[in-house]
């Protein structure tokens, strides 16, 4: 018996005309860490040790924003080895720890990349984001986001940080770019991407 075919599936998720629109062409998206990809709660043991929960559908929205052609990098104030770990789990080739200054780190990602501001998206909840949200071609919050934040973003997501509100972010791009229906459809077969 061979396998049977798939049911048709078309995405059910949509987004504004004018949003998809302001995020096209973005071909790198930058993610802070704290407040974006976790809760912005910080648990630290007696030791020093800290420690950081992860939301998987984040992850996993990050994982497709690379399959899509866009480049996922992160530029984070804190530096802890659970944050090198979940990094480096997801692939995440680009990224910069214990950053004071989130605008160098970002001009040296655009010199490696070759990209410019029209180019880069940028996702964060608090005042160091703001170098990063206003001067990137497309900004978005996650809804928890400080109310200053949220008010220069393009986009505040449904979602809280840690909570989902980095793949909402990812999907809005990958379905600006034109590619959020493929990489559906293409999870019918395989995980990996290569269908």
């Amino acid at each position: 018996m061979g396998l049977q075919a798939p049911l048709p599936l078309n995405p059910v998720l949509s987004f504004a005309p004018e949003l998809l629109l302001a995020a096209q062409g973005v071909r790198a998206a930058i993610f802070d860490v704290d407040g974006v990809l976790t809760d912005g709660s910080l648990y630290i043991g007696e030791r020093g040790e800290e420690f950081k929960a992860f939301n998987s559908l984040d992850g996993h929205g990050l994982k497709l924003l690379a399959q899509g052609g866009i480049t996922p990098a992160v530029i984070t104030g804190r530096d802890s080895p659970a944050v090198r770990r979940r990094v480096a789990d997801l692939g995440i080739a680009h990224a910069f720890y214990g950053v004071h200054d989130k605008l160098a780190a970002a001009g040296t990602l655009m010199d490696t990349l070759q990209l410019d501001w029209n180019a880069l998206a940028a996702m964060g909840d608090d005042w160091p984001d703001l170098p990063l949200m206003t001067r990137a071609a497309f900004a978005c919050a996650p809804s928890n986001a400080h109310p200053e934040i949220r008010a220069i973003a393009h986009h505040v997501t449904g979602a809280t940080g840690g909570y989902g509100a980095a793949r909402e972010f990812c999907d809005l791009l990958l379905m600006a770019s034109g590619r959020y229906a493929l990489l559906l459809r293409g999870h019918l077969t395989t995980l990996d991407g290569t269908a």
